[in-house]
């Protein structure tokens, strides 16, 4: 900066020269210095004064902003962790094959509370729990009134509910949009279904994430944009699912029953059609599991794919196919049979004293434990648990449940002689009626391996073939003839040719051994048998029917009945017309000529 001298040389040597003060000219520079500095002095206040000035206007222009957009948004729970994506409340229906609804999702409220905006926190808490009985005054009211600035009082309410809060008036009481799963049906399939409910949690939305049944085996399929709302298609048929349901019940009542399952499976696709498991539950309030004790006595237990029984007399059947598999044995083949069958310091006991020979037919027809323990020494420990494994009862179904790996079969800890003996007439192997079933359908349907499955019209894989389809006819045959003439005569449905196996094995105590009064009675059928559609498996646990002062539980007396009874009413919804059996023209009478 170039400073001007207070007296110039020049200016003061002229100054003198014309006779002028020289101090003068010093005067006036001093003062236009001063005036100088004061105008530079003045311009910086004026540019810090506006800086300031524009650094408070942005400060408030910001804080008045952001308080805007908060009074403008709803409050949310402050939460620990958060991922930061979006939360998707939307979930695809779950339909039957007819594409009738089994799930789906109904709009709602959730009821929070602000407590800071409340205006009577004492008399809110008392009107809250007039209208829901089940909240704790005491605990809302240190609520409303502690430090808590947000706290959920309701997940979901009825428009109903809603109303008579609104009607409290408190400005601290809030409504959050909420879907809820819905099912229309009731306990219906409960076990099939499972249940929902909320994962992750705000305000204006909620997740629903399944927590049992094909609700969490599809949860990703069922939460996923991706598929556009598409419904989930299941196997089942709600109506014959329907009448399945309250025949099961009522055989169960009727039976003195501890609990109850049946399954109803297409023979060709392995489809279910229809499968309960009683008692059960209703999915839109959904039980707590229990803590103690045995899990079979919840209601949340899946009979026909957790439960694992020891299934007797059912097994018989697969004996007698594998001997005639390898040609070891043909129908009319007679076995010895004589009682009791002595084998080391094991002795094997028919139900009834069937004489010293039956043929192959007739161990399954009149059940012989002993004769079906011999065609199981003929066949040998390693060809039939390779058999059976075949069959599919060496590992879980692999339904599509959540619930199946849990339904792993129990095997002997060494597959010696006797286990092979005891396993051919259905002791000593545990297994899960699903895996009966699907036994069964693999029989009907000539001898390929059966797969089951939920899903509707997926293109089965073909299984592979366990048995010859001519030995699946014959044993189907025998299987026949235990209807017509056997211990399942009362399934004997004129114009329907049920085909089945009884089985009654004594019940396992949890601590080893078996009861004496306590049985798992169990019917295998396959109808119709001349043209086989459909595989019924129905076991009854701890049945019991007392006719004249005596107490019967054999699957003859029990079981069968019930199943009976569900053919009867399933089998026109199936599309199964009776067929008119050929009149015996002995028993016909001639009226004219």
């Amino acid at each position: 900066m170039i400073r001007t001298p207070l007296r110039p040389l020049a200016r003061i040597l002229s100054a003198r020269a014309r006779g002028e003060n020289p101090d003068a000219i010093e005067r006036e520079n001093i003062r236009l210095r001063g005036e100088m500095n004061r105008d530079k002095a003045r311009s910086r206040a004026e540019g810090r004064l506006l800086v300031m000035a524009l650094l408070f206007l942005g400060a408030f222009v910001t804080v008045g902003t952001r308080m805007g957009s908060l009074a403008a948004s709803e409050p949310y729970e402050p939460q620990l962790a958060s991922s930061g994506t979006e939360i998707l409340a939307q979930r695809a229906d779950i339909v039957d094959r007819e594409g009738r609804v089994l799930a789906t999702n109904l709009v709602t409220h959730a009821l929070y509370a602000q407590p800071q905006m409340m205006v009577d926190p004492v008399g809110a808490a008392e009107r809250l729990v007039e209208i829901f009985p089940d909240l704790d005054r005491d605990r809302l009211v240190k609520d409303f009134t502690g430090g808590r600035k947000f706290l959920w009082i309701k997940k979901k309410i009825s428009p109903e509910q809603m109303q008579a809060v609104h009607d409290i008036g408190d400005p601290g009481l809030l409504f959050g949009p909420r879907e809820m799963r819905l099912y229309p049906n009731g306990a219906i399939a409960s076990h099939i279904l499972g249940g929902a409910s909320f994962g992750r949690e705000g305000v204006d939305s909620a997740e629903i994430l399944g927590v049992a049944g094909v609700e969490k085996a599809f949860d990703g399929w069922l939460r996923d944009p991706g598929n556009e709302g598409a419904p989930l298609s299941l196997s089942l048929d709600l109506t014959v699912q329907a009448a399945m349901e309250e025949v099961l019940a009522g055989g169960m009542r009727l039976m003195d029953a501890k609990g109850a399952t049946a399954i109803l499976m297409e023979v060709g696709s392995g489809e279910i059609v229809a499968m309960a498991s009683l008692p059960d539950f209703d999915p839109n309030d959904r039980p707590a599991p229990l803590t103690k004790g045995d899990a079979s006595d919840s209601p949340l237990f899946n009979r026909a794919v957790q439960g694992v029984y020891e299934l007797g007399s059912t097994f018989k059947i697969f004996a007698v196919a594998q001997a005639l598999e390898l040609g070891l044995v043909n129908p009319d083949t007679m076995i010895a049979t004589k009682s009791p069958m002595i084998y080391g310091r094991h002795r094997i006991r028919d139900f009834h004293n069937y004489g010293k020979e039956l043929s192959v037919t007739d161990i399954i027809v009149k059940s012989s434990n002993i004769g079906t323990a011999r065609i199981a020494m003929m066949i040998g420990g390693e060809r039939q648990r390779g058999f059976l494994d075949g069959l599919g009862f060496l590992t879980p179904t692999g339904v599509e449940m959540v619930e199946a790996p849990t339904g792993r079969p129990i095997l002997p800890q060494k597959w010696s002689e006797i286990s092979s003996m005891t396993i051919a007439y259905g002791h000593g192997l545990s297994a899960s009626p699903l895996h009966l079933a699907a036994a069964y359908a693999t029989i009907a349907n000539g001898g390929r391996k059966v797969t089951p499955t939920l899903l509707h019209g997926a293109a089965p894989t073909p299984g592979a073939q366990v048995m010859r389809p001519e030995v699946a006819r014959t044993s189907l045959d025998m299987m026949r003839a235990v209807v017509t003439r056997g211990t399942a005569s009362f399934a004997e449905i004129k114009g329907y040719e049920v085909a089945g196996k009884t089985g009654t094995a004594d019940k396992a105590k949890p601590t080893g051994g078996y009861y004496k009064d306590k049985v798992i009675a169990t019917f295998a059928s396959v109808f119709p048998a001349s043209d086989p559609k459909y595989v019924l498996v129905l076991t009854l646990d701890e049945p019991v029917e007392v006719i004249a002062g005596e107490a019967r539980r054999t699957a003859g007396w029990t079981a069968v009945p019930v199943a009976a009874e569900v053919i009867r009413r399933t089998a026109p919804l199936l599309g199964l017309r009776p067929v008119a059996e050929p009149a015996d023209p002995e028993a016909l009478t001639l009226v004219r000529n």
